[in-house]
């Protein structure tokens, strides 16, 4: 399936949320994500299904100061 990640095009075979996450390489990173602009919280995303065409983002904290 193709879906949008932070405005680019990827072709995926996940199913899930936290499978895809993996597949594109941020495994066990901490982050926030966000699936068609709705906040998904990191424990609901082994269950959140994509579909083709979903818009997804994924940010990681930064530090600053």
């Amino acid at each position: 399936m193709r879906i949008e990640l932070n405005g680019s095009q990827h072709d995926i075979s996940a199913a899930t949320l936290a499978e895809a996450l993996t597949e594109l390489g941020y495994g066990a990173a901490a982050l926030a994500t966000a699936l068609n602009g709705a906040f998904i919280a990191a424990p609901s995303r082994a269950t959140t299904p994509l579909h083709d065409g979903d818009r997804v983002e994924v940010l990681a904290p930064m530090q600053g100061g």
